[in-house]
């Protein structure tokens, strides 16, 4: 049984990225002084550390578009073939949707990347895809496994879960890819749509599902 968060969750989750995106459209000036103290503060650690730099530019890419929609793709099948089909069909949703999104925004919001990253990057940055690619691994893994785990398991699995996503986002600042504004879009939008498809999915009829998922198709 896919878990289903309250429906306030996405809804904050979008209502803050709503507020965040037209901070950045606007050009906030406080939010500019934050975002740049941040990356100033990542600069100098990175030139200090580059041992530190080139192992973060390896961890970063665990989460690339390319090995992303591979391993969606993958986890999707696998959760099909054990006959698990709403659960497949989060997962295949949260693998095309999510990046559509954030590749549509980098396309339409203008917010240049910080100058001479540790990593070479030439689109748009908000919101940051390799953070929201993160976010969607691990909120997914969260929202499948929920109920077949006891209360330690799920203790566990939302501090992994929770700290992959974190870590994720931060390789993003410390490699210069990102501004903290596109990282934090990143976990909002992911908060917001994800939980929406998989209220979605736990409801949408499909073939099947009954026998396997654990729930009646509605």
């Amino acid at each position: 049984m896919i878990a289903r968060p309250p429906l306030a969750v996405p809804l904050l989750a979008l209502g803050g990225f709503l507020v965040l995106l037209a901070l950045v459209v606007g050009d906030w000036a406080p939010l500019n002084s934050f975002d740049a103290s941040v990356s100033a503060a990542f600069r100098e650690y990175g030139h200090r550390h580059p041992d530190v730099v080139a192992v973060l530019r390896i961890l970063t890419d665990v989460v690339a578009p390319l090995p992303f929609l591979i391993g969606g793709l993958i986890a999707s099948l696998a959760l099909l073939g054990r006959g698990w089909r709403r659960a497949a069909l989060l997962c295949a949703v949260a693998t095309v949707v999510v990046p559509v999104l954030w590749g549509l925004l980098h396309g339409l919001v203008h917010q240049p990347r910080p100058l001479a990253g540790f990593v070479t990057a030439t689109s748009n940055g908000f919101p940051s895809g390799h953070t929201a690619n993160g976010a969607t691994v691990a909120l997914v893994a969260v929202l499948l496994l929920w109920s077949r785990l006891a209360r330690t398991g799920r203790i566990v699995l939302v501090t992994l879960a929770t700290a992959f996503a974190i870590f994720i986002g931060v390789t993003r600042l410390a490699l210069l890819a990102h501004w903290p504004a596109d990282v934090l879009g990143g976990w909002l939008l992911v908060l917001g749509v994800v939980p929406l498809a998989a209220r979605w999915t736990g409801t949408t009829t499909v073939p099947g599902a009954a026998d396997r998922d654990g729930t009646g198709a509605s």
